[in-house]
Order: C-alpha cells, then sequence, then structure tokens
C-alpha cells in the first residue's frame, strides 16, 4: 500500500540568490562611498596648532628625516660643537698628537698626565666677553654675502627670525629656507637674544642668500643679576603688595593687574619683539630706508618652498583683494588643512593675535603706525608682543590692522616646547617629518605655486572685544626700557 505523497513546496533558489547578490552589492557599493569619502577628508589633513596633537604614525627617524632634504643641505643639520670643529682642525694639522697630547690617546682616551681633553681645548666666553662680542656685531652691522647675491633692493623682502637657544628648529627652518624659490633675493636678518657661538657658525655657514646678525642687548644672559634679569632685591612672583612694601624690594610699587611681580624670562620676549622692529625699521644703514615688506618669524618656524612666491602674489593683489589689509600672513593655526581645497584661496579680517602671529609681513607705513603707538604696546600689561600689538590696534590705530591670510598655510609651526610649552622630550622629530611629508604631497599633486589667488568669504567672526592683559607687565622698568628703545619720531 502506497502511502499518500504530501506535496513539499521547494525554495525559489533563484530569486533568494538574486535577492542576497544585490543586498551584498549594495553594502559593498555603500562601504566604497563611505571609505571613499573617509580618505578624501583626511588624505591631506595635517594637525597644526600651537601644541600639535599628532593621530597620525609617521616615520620621523633621522634618516627618514634626513631623505626628504636634498645632500646639499645636510650639512645644515649635522651638529658639530666648537670643540669638535677644533679638535678636526687639529687633526687635520697633525697638533693633536704632535704637539698637545702627551701620552695616551685621542679624545681623552688611554690618559697620561700631559693628557688635554677636548673640554680643555674650548672655554666658552665669559659675560664680559658675550658684551663684547655683541656691541662688535651691533656696530658692524655686517651684511654676510653680499658681494655674491648683490646689495638689497627696495623691492626684495626682509626676514627677520628671533632666535633664542632651540638650534635644532633652527637647523630645520634655514634648512626649508634653502629650499623656497628665490630666497637668494632676501636679506635674511637674525636676531638673538642668546649668544651662543655653535649657532652663529651655524648662521654663518648660510650661502644662499645674504644674512646679517642683530643681538638683542639687554637680555637676561648679559644681565643675569640686574634689571632686566633677576635683580636679587626684586619682588619675588607671588609675595602680597604691603609685604613688598614693607621688604622694600625694587618694584613693590608695581605688581601686574593679578597683583603678581614681574618675571624676567616672560618680559625678555615682549622686549625682544619690540626692539627688533625698532632696530630693523630704523636704525640699521641697510634697512632704514626700505619701503618693501618685512616677514617675521621665529626659530622653531618652517616654510613651504612657495611661500616668497605667495607672498609677493599677495601684496600684487591687495589693491584689489583687500584695499584695507596691512599685514599680509601666511601661517595659520589650524587643527587641519587640505591643500586640494586651500592651496590658492586667501580671506581677509581684522587682525587677531592668538590666530595670525606667526609668519606675517607688513611694511614701513604700517610700521610707522604702530611706532607712533609706542606708549600703548610698552605700558600695556600683558608680557606677549602680540597680545600688546593687537592692543595697539584696538586702542590706538585709526587704521586698525586688518590682515589677508593664506588658508593652505606656507609657513608651520615645528616647535613642540618652548616659554610656556614644556614636554619631556623636546627634541621630536614628529612634527618635523609630518610637515616634509604634507609638503611633499603638495609638491606631488601640483597644488603649490598657484597661478592666482581666489577670496573667499571669511565665516562671521564676532567683534573682537578688548580683552583683559595677561598681567606680567606691571613693572614700571619695563615700560621704561621698552620705550627707550624706539628713536624720537622726527
Amino acid at each position: 500500500m502506497r502511502g499518500r505523497r504530501i506535496p513539499l513546496a521547494l525554495p525559489n533558489t533563484g530569486t533568494l540568490h538574486r535577492k542576497r547578490n544585490t543586498y551584498y552589492l549594495r553594502g559593498i557599493i555603500v562601504i566604497t562611498l563611505v571609505i571613499f569619502l573617509f580618505l578624501q577628508l583626511h588624505a591631506f589633513n595635517f594637525p597644526e596648532s600651537r601644541d600639535p596633537l599628532l593621530t597620525e604614525p609617521t616615520n620621523d627617524s633621522v634618516d627618514a628625516i634626513l631623505s626628504m632634504v636634498p645632500s646639499v643641505l645636510h650639512k645644515f643639520l649635522q651638529p658639530k660643537t666648537r670643540n669638535q670643529t677644533l679638535a678636526a682642525s687639529l687633526h687635520q694639522n697633525g697638533t693633536l698628537i704632535n704637539g698637545m697630547l702627551a701620552g695616551g690617546g685621542v679624545g681623552g682616551v688611554g690618559g697620561g698626565g700631559g693628557l688635554v681633553s677636548f673640554v680643555d681645548l674650548y672655554h666658552p666666553p665669559n659675560i664680559s666677553e658675550i658684551k663684547r662680542q655683541i656691541a662688535k656685531y651691533n656696530d658692524m652691522q655686517l651684511v654676510l654675502n653680499e658681494y655674491t647675491f648683490g646689495p638689497l633692493q627696495n623691492d626684495s623682502v626682509i626676514i627677520v627670525i628671533q632666535v633664542h637657544t632651540r638650534i635644532i628648529y633652527l637647523r630645520h627652518l634655514i634648512v626649508s629656507l634653502a629650499q623656497a624659490r628665490d630666497i637668494s633675493r632676501v636679506l635674511l636678518i637674525f636676531s638673538h637674544d642668546f649668544y651662543d657661538e655653535d649657532i652663529n657658525d651655524l648662521v654663518q655657514s648660510i650661502d644662499f642668500c645674504k644674512v646679517m646678525q642683530i643681538f638683542y642687548p639687554y637680555s637676561i644672559q648679559t644681565h643675569p643679576n640686574e634689571f632686566p634679569g633677576v635683580d636679587p632685591d626684586d619682588c619675588p612672583r607671588d609675595i602680597k603688595k604691603d609685604q613688598a612694601i614693607i621688604r622694600k624690594c625694587n618694584n613693590a610699587l608695581y605688581p601686574d593687574l593679578y597683583g603678581h611681580y614681574r618675571e624676567a624670562k616672560f618680559t625678555q620676549t615682549k622686549h625682544h619683539w619690540w626692539w627688533k622692529a625698532n632696530r630693523v625699521f630704523d636704525q640699521l644703514e641697510v634697512t632704514k630706508y626700505h619701503t618693501g615688506l618685512v616677514l617675521f618669524l621665529e626659530e622653531d618656524h618652517y616654510v613651504a618652498e612657495d611661500f616668497l612666491y605667495l607672498l609677493e602674489m599677495m601684496q600684487r593683489r591687495t589693491a584689489d583683494l583687500c584695499p584695507q589689509c596691512n599685514i599680509l600672513s601666511l601661517g595659520t593655526y589650524l587643527k587641519t588643512f587640505n591643500y586640494y581645497t586651500y592651496n590658492s584661496k586667501v580671506e581677509v579680517m581684522p587682525w587677531i593675535s592668538s590666530k595670525h602671529n606667526m609668519g606675517f609681513a607688513f611694511n614701513r607705513t604700517t610700521w610707522t603706525s604702530i611706532r607712533k603707538c609706542g606708549k600703548h604696546f610698552c605700558s600695556y600689561d600683558d608680557y606677549n608682543w602680540d597680545w600688546s600689538l593687537q592692543h595697539v590696534s584696538q586702542q590706538c590705530l585709526q587704521r586698525k590692522l586688518h590682515a589677508m591670510i593664506v588658508k593652505g598655510p606656507r609657513v608651520f609651526h615645528i616647535g613642540e616646547c618652548g616659554v610656556h610649552h614644556k614636554k619631556k622630550n623636546c627634541e621630536s622629530n614628529q612634527v618635523i617629518s609630518k610637515v616634509q611629508q604634507v609638503l611633499r604631497i603638495a609638491r606631488k599633486s601640483g597644488q603649490i605655486f598657484p597661478k592666482s589667488l581666489t577670496l573667499t568669504v571669511a565665516s562671521l567672526i564676532k567683534k573682537t572685544k578688548l580683552r583683559k592683559g595677561n598681567g606680567g607687565w606691571g613693572d614700571r622698568r619695563d615700560h621704561d626700557l621698552c620705550m627707550n628703545m624706539t628713536l624720537p619720531i622726527r
């Protein structure tokens, strides 16, 4: 007997297979689009701020950084102390073996009673000698390489670099300058507030343009135990005013607006900036009649190879893009930027000290207006030169400081450490490596040396409020020293 057959519905495998394939295909398309958009947004992003927070791994080894630098420029990156230089010279002349070392080996190895070590060969100058050297340099006003590159032209750019002690960053700045187009036409002025012969040797080895050194003569280094350094009779930072008056310390009557007394290490930077601006515009024979642009950089900056090209293009376009602009800014503290978006775009806005104080330029006309407001600069209770300059703009200038800013930065901040920022590793190559990579990508993709500039509409910014100063500048001695740096207006 046959059992009754029960019909079973077979699955429609063709339909299910087609639906499954459609789902897979849609999923793949969505994932592909997401990845594409992500890459477009982040392929050229570069974190850049006062304290760069890097999120992408980079090869920051010394060899990797050197590989990104033309071999002819490696000489600027290779540290060489005075002892090494002297020792090499002695070796070459046969003096080290034949005359100076009695017994033992080279460099203090294998000791003998008459052995002279490299440390004994070179002694850094004392304060008196440093003061003599500073006076000599400042009096000579020597322009190196002038015979090779010719005298300064009125349409040439003067670049003023404020230098302290961070020679590692300075080496990389010099390498970046050496690779810039038209660098042979500029005058580089290095303004030092610390006399260091290794730094001097580095600066004086520059062979790609005209070079000059000036030395701030009122530094802490040359006045360690007296104003403007730290006088033993100065009031401690945190002492109360009534206690300071009882103690009769030097500046008892003049704490800052927060009740603190001066700290020399903070006041020096503002003094130095004001001194060098006065020195370059009004006092140096080679520059005091120059009416072209003066660009301000610092030792921990790094420039793109088209920074001069773009600066001159911005200057030419000022009349039609921004007639009210009296400052041109090449560096901005952006967290990210994209050369595909920003390579040829500029925007205009009032100059803001915290955003536009890096790689900015102005001419003698702007300086003359600023100098007339010297009292506002020198008496404003803020130890920052840039905040003081913004105070001048807001409170004194008839024509406020207005800036044309390039949206794709041509000046980068590579300093990990400084007056305000201390980290465990102040010689990190990570930021330098990142800048090199970004500029390499921009170069290969044709995003530098734009043929034209495009003015973009700046995002609406609230009217800048008059800000309370950061203090640190209440001492009348600082006010007087600052004012005495400015020549009387004729």
